[in-house]
């Protein structure tokens, strides 16, 4: 069939995708500051996310296998709530906050590589030239793409844990210097209104469902990437965290555009800086080649529906891959990019309106869960949410809280509110006038499921079983019978 996808992800490529959006640049400026604005006791808001992380992740995973498909949370959404919720989640979750954060990594990257190694060459030459590489090899396949995430993805993990370690145990490094001690905690139970700028250390570890369809035996390695990727995040900023307290004072931490730079100058000298440089570029890559990668899969999707002009639904007739989407993704990110937003003077502005819409579609994720339990009870679910529905209250109620919380100083808390504000206006707006008077579809008419199974499964697919063939089908009262 000309619309299915390669399955052709395993485990490690599942972790690395996971993993590769979540340690980015930003993420390790994010961790810098957190430990500069509250000391050690940033830890408190780091397991705080972390659980929350995990309950949104025993979601997707839920989700992820029970319904394997390219578009991710708007598949989901739109099995449960209908047309207009999923398009909006889609957009305000996935679309534009990549638009903002995306460039934001490109500029970093390219900053790097002019400032530390090619001077004198413009950032913008290296900003092209990495957006157009990583196009094209997501264009070529999703295996390769997956190659060069492996790679990006423990370039960077043993790196920030090597650099961690040296700080941490002296080894190799610089004497540590004399600062001023500080409590472990001195801003006490206040430490949790810092939860959003740690959960930014974890967003987007469910990037990997929306691969559920080009991955090999889902329902394992999906839930597995995911919670092991969390793992795997927390400790590596822990490590390199509290040696960045060692080495570098605290106000320095908390007021930098470059903490991890900072850190690896006082722990190594020069060639700290050379190695945190290599590393931050791997980082930036890993996030750009991630977002390339997986959110033209969405907008596949949504042109399967009819939620997008039909031409995004387009597979590349020999690599397999929506290549129209991919480009279009790509486009985006590179008007915003040379459109200078890399540039603004309050970035972390555009940064937490765009975690805030992340956290929104948490919340969606959550909400589906339980409303799918409701309506099919007996669905067979390849991966359940343990303590259900624990995690999806306890996940709703904590995210509502950060998205309340989600400015780290109130002067900031109008403009960000403000900018989400006009993208849900946006998602919303757009979402009404092409469901109700382009292709005049329900804006809240839920799909059922058997209509979601023949968007992306073939009816008559032949499943090999322990050596038995057999045809699955969902049967109008939600059992599954299988027919030989």
């Amino acid at each position: 069939m000309n619309n299915q996808l390669k399955r052709t992800l395993g485990f490690w490529s599942c972790f690395s995708v996971a993993v590769g959006l979540v340690v980015a640049s930003s993420t390790m400026v994010s961790l810098g500051q957190g430990m500069g604005i509250a000391g050690g006791g940033f830890v408190i808001a780091m397991i705080a996310a972390w659980i929350l992380q995990y309950f949104s992740a025993q979601s997707y995973a839920e989700l992820s296998c029970m319904m394997p498909h390219s578009g991710g949370i708007r598949t989901y959404t739109r099995v449960a709530m209908g047309a207009l919720p999923a398009v909006v989640a889609t957009i305000l979750g996935f679309v534009v906050p990549n638009l903002f954060a995306i460039p934001t990594e490109l500029a970093v990257a390219s900053s790097v590589l002019s400032d530390t190694f090619f001077p004198g060459i413009s950032p913008l030459v290296f900003g092209g030239f990495i957006l157009g590489l990583l196009t094209i090899t997501n264009i070529l396949g999703v295996d390769i793409f997956a190659k060069l995430q492996v790679v990006f993805t423990f370039t960077m993990i043993i790196s920030m844990t090597l650099l961690g370690l040296i700080g941490l145990t002296g080894i190799g490094a610089a004497p540590v210097p004399e600062l001023p001690e500080i409590p472990f905690n001195a801003m006490g139970t206040g430490v949790f209104s810092l939860t959003a700028l740690a959960i930014w250390l974890y967003i987007g570890i469910e990037f990997v469902t929306p691969l559920a369809q080009e991955t090999k035996n889902p329902e394992r390695n999906i839930p597995r990437a995911m919670v092991l990727g969390l793992v795997v995040i927390f400790a590596v900023n822990l490590v390199y965290g509290f040696a960045s307290l060692k080495y570098v004072p605290a106000e320095q931490l908390a007021s930098s555009n470059h903490p991890h730079v900072d850190m690896a100058l006082a722990i190594l000298g020069q060639p700290g800086v050379i190695w945190i440089s290599i590393v931050s570029i791997f980082a930036s890559a890993s996030s750009i080649s991630t977002v390339i990668a997986v959110v033209p899969r969405m907008l596949y999707s949504m042109a399967l529906s009819h939620e997008l002009p039909k031409v995004f639904r387009k597979i590349h007739p020999t690599f397999r891959t929506p290549w129209v989407s991919i480009a279009a993704m790509s486009a985006g990110i590179a008007a915003f990019y040379f459109g200078g937003i890399g540039d603004a003077p309050n970035l972390i502005i555009y940064i937490l309106s765009a975690c805030c819409a992340w956290l929104f579609c948490y919340v969606i994720a959550h909400i589906n869960v339980i409303i799918l339990r409701l309506r099919y009870p007996k669905l067979h679910r390849p991966y359940k949410t343990p303590f259900y529905p624990v995690p999806q209250i306890l996940g709703t109620l904590g995210f509502i809280y950060a998205i309340i919380n989600i400015a780290p100083v109130p002067e900031l808390k109008e403009p960000i509110f403000n900018l989400v504000g006009v993208m849900v206006v946006l998602a919303v707006s757009y979402g009404v006038i092409w469901l109700k008077f382009v292709v005049k579809q329900p804006l809240l008419k839920p799909m059922s499921m058997e209509e979601a199974q023949a968007e992306w499964i073939q009816v008559t697919e032949d499943l090999n079983i322990n050596g038995i063939t057999a045809t699955f089908a969902i049967a109008p009262d939600d059992t599954v019978k299988v027919h030989s």
